[in-house]
């Protein structure tokens, strides 16, 4: 929301200054300097020399012309002229051609004054299929350059006290918390820099006492931040400028704890049952979260020292053994979290190699099985901040589902299980290079062709056993158990009940017998990759489980209907949405307002990471988050029975209906038995071109 302006009304001795993007306005004497002007309305512009011209973060460019939407004539004739500190970065480092320094101009008429993406303000951090997301920058560290004077024998101040006056006088920083590994070395450093320095302050909440937290003799014109997603099997980390915004590096490796249980319930059973569990699985994933700054740190040519903030969020187990929690209580009910609220920590404590005076920021857990991670995904995709019903759907081992709009949100977990991570799966595996990931079928022939991750190519092109040939065919991972079992049911091989139907093995050799069941072969090759009636079973109970939870929380919301859908998680983004659909793993909603939006914690990570008044945002929102417990809710079983049916026994799915031609349901067989029950098979052509991965 923009800050109120001074006085709309036109002044001989006022300029009206609108700040792009942020789209910030409000009216000032002429003769302010444009930083001071920006940092009175909120526009966050980055100043680490504290208005001396020598750090050039506070770039800025003024748009020429007529803007009528806002009322503003603008015009570089409306800034002063260009001042020596200006000349003297100019010809010392590189002002480019219409860039001005903030601090060193002033306001000499209206101005539209835009803040350039490559020095500040935002920077593009996620990038969707047609959507770029951008994060106004406010972060919890703040870099600040200050001259003090020199001793006197005469002023008998410690070298410390001058440098908090200066701060002080300078920045505005009062009654300054310091850092004791900075107190031995003070002096030494303000004596290489020549009694020029640069302090690193840390101050999270704007109520709080700040905190020095690291001092460098000099100007120090850089530093980082990292934020990171600590989920059961990968872990993902990125390093981002806490001074432009921008994302300089990231990494992810697999989960080492996988080693002690594939699944989070079996590592709580390990902890449980080895006195030294929750140690070993605590400095496992350090380990890997150091080897993982290690790695960005040598990509980006950056020194880990110059980190100096981190966010982390993950599920609750894996957010509890992160932080030396034991978890143990989360594995049976009430499912206690130790701490729910958000945790300030230093890196230091928790092992990290970084900067010793880094501090470490954890998001809040919703509830005991929807954890930091939701809480991230929440603050990316905001339900809180919309209008309509928005469903945010984590697809995984204990799918976490958060549902709402501006009025009031809802979130559970649901048990779904590791059927959809390739587990239980007769040839499921992890996605892999070599695994299937998308499907199709033709009704006519039930000929498969195919995808494996690694290799564009579809299994019907002549270049594909060639490209495929490294990694060979190995299995089929959770978007390609999704879209073969809906392709299935599309074709007519399986029944809106979920069944094999035996007698098309006349029709095709891909339908063959398996004990007292049927099974379709999806590739005839080594190893031979078949989907078993246990398959699609599996993937039922699975889907079901989720919906129910979804029926839940939409029936606590009085919704009838939801009108955008978000997969989150790097499963949900290779889930194709029609075919999730199709399974009735979501409920009906337009197609086109379903969509799957990647690592949605990691993003709510770096918005905590790059502006601490994200963090506010989402600590006051998981306080009113209403969390629904499946496990009392009377009503979980009936929607559960019902959900088994491919998409749903009684629900309706009219907009996907109208976008899929799906099989006619079949009706009771009369004694007689002259119905015809068998859903009328389409042909690859009514269903449309093969989609490309999400």
């Amino acid at each position: 929301m923009n800050a109120p302006e001074k006085d709309i009304k036109s002044a001989a001795d006022e300029a009206l200054v609108l700040f792009m993007p942020s789209g910030k306005r409000g009216r000032f004497p002429l003769g302010t300097p444009v930083l001071d002007a920006a940092r009175t309305l909120g526009v966050y512009v980055e100043s680490v020399c504290g208005g001396r011209g020598i750090c050039g973060r506070c770039q800025i460019e003024i748009q020429e012309g007529h803007f009528a939407k806002h009322g503003i004539e603008s015009s570089n004739a409306h800034i002063s002229e260009f001042g020596p500190k200006e000349k003297r970065y100019a010809q010392k480092r590189d002002l480019k051609d219409g860039r001005r320094l903030s601090c060193s101009s002033t306001i000499e008429g209206d101005l539209v004054v835009d803040i350039p993406q490559d020095v500040q303000i935002n920077a593009q951090v996620v990038r969707k299929a047609a959507q770029d997301r951008y994060i106004e920058r406010n972060p919890a560290i703040q870099l600040c350059y200050v001259e003090i004077e020199e001793p006197d024998m005469h002023k008998p101040l410690g070298d410390l006290d001058r440098l908090k006056s200066a701060l002080e006088r300078d920045w505005g920083y009062s009654d300054i918390i310091v850092d004791h590994p900075i107190l031995p070395e003070i002096q030494s450093v303000l004596r290489r820099g020549n009694w020029a320095v640069t302090v690193a302050i840390h101050q999270d909440m704007e109520s709080a006492r700040p905190s020095m937290i690291a001092v460098w003799p000099g100007l120090k014109n850089e530093a980082y931040g990292i934020a990171c997603d600590i989920g059961s099997t990968t872990i993902a980390l990125h390093l981002s400028s806490l001074l432009s915004g921008a994302t300089v590096a990231s990494a992810g490796t697999s989960n080492p704890q996988i080693r002690f249980g594939e699944d989070l319930m079996s590592r709580v059973s390990y902890v449980m049952m080895n006195p030294d569990g929750r140690e070993a699985m605590t400095l496992a994933v350090r380990k890997a979260i150091n080897e993982l700054i290690e790695d960005v740190c040598r990509d980006s040519n950056v020194d880990r020292n110059d980190i100096l903030d981190a966010v982390f969020v993950g599920n609750p187990i894996m957010h509890h053994l992160f932080l030396g929690i034991d978890p143990t209580e989360l594995g049976g009910a009430p499912f206690a979290l130790a701490v729910s609220g958000a945790v300030h920590s230093w890196a230091s404590e928790l092992d990290l190699d970084m900067n010793r005076g880094t501090r470490v920021y954890t998001l809040p857990c919703i509830a005991g099985h929807v954890g930091a991670d939701a809480a991230a995904a929440t603050l990316s995709e905001g339900p809180h901040r919309q209008d309509k019903m928005m469903l945010l759907v984590d697809v995984g081992t204990n799918a976490e589902i958060v549902l709402g709009n501006a009025s009031r949100v809802v979130a559970a977990s649901s048990p779904t299980g590791p059927a959809f991570e390739g587990a239980e799966i007769s040839s499921g595996q992890r996605a892999a290079p070599g695994a299937i990931e998308r499907v199709r079928i033709d009704a006519e022939t039930l000929e498969p062709i195919f995808r494996v991750i690694g290799v564009e190519e579809w299994s019907d092109a002549p270049e594909f056993a060639e490209k495929a040939r490294n990694s060979g065919i190995t299995g089929i991972c959770g978007s390609g158990i999704i879209e073969v079992i809906a392709e299935m049911y599309l074709a007519g091989i399986i029944s809106e009940d979920g069944v094999v139907d035996g007698a098309l093995a006349e029709k095709s050799a891909r339908i063959i017998a398996d004990g007292r069941t049927f099974s379709y072969v999806l590739h005839d090759g080594h190893p031979r990759i078949t989907i078993t009636q246990n398959d699609v079973r599996a993937i039922q109970l699975a889907k079901s489980a989720l919906y129910a939870g979804i029926k839940l929380l939409m029936e606590k919301q009085n919704a009838d209907t939801i009108d955008s859908i978000r997969f989150a998680g790097a499963f949900g983004s290779f889930i194709d949405p029609k075919y999730a659909m199709v399974l009735g793993l979501i409920p009906d909603c337009d197609l086109d307002h379903v969509a799957a939006v990647g690592n949605a914690a990691g993003t709510g990570a770096q918005m905590a990471l790059l502006n601490r008044g994200h963090r506010r945002e989402i600590e006051d929102t998981v306080r009113v988050i209403d969390k629904i417990e499946t496990a009392l809710e009377p009503k979980f079983q009936e929607h559960f029975v019902n959900a088994m049916a491919l998409p749903n026994k009684v629900d309706p799915f009219p907009r996907l209906s109208a976008a899929v031609k799906l099989p006619e349901r079949r009706q009771p067989v009369e004694a007689d038995g002259s119905l015809d029950t068998r859903p009328r098979r389409r042909s690859r052509a009514e269903r449309g071109s093969r989609p490309g991965r999400s």
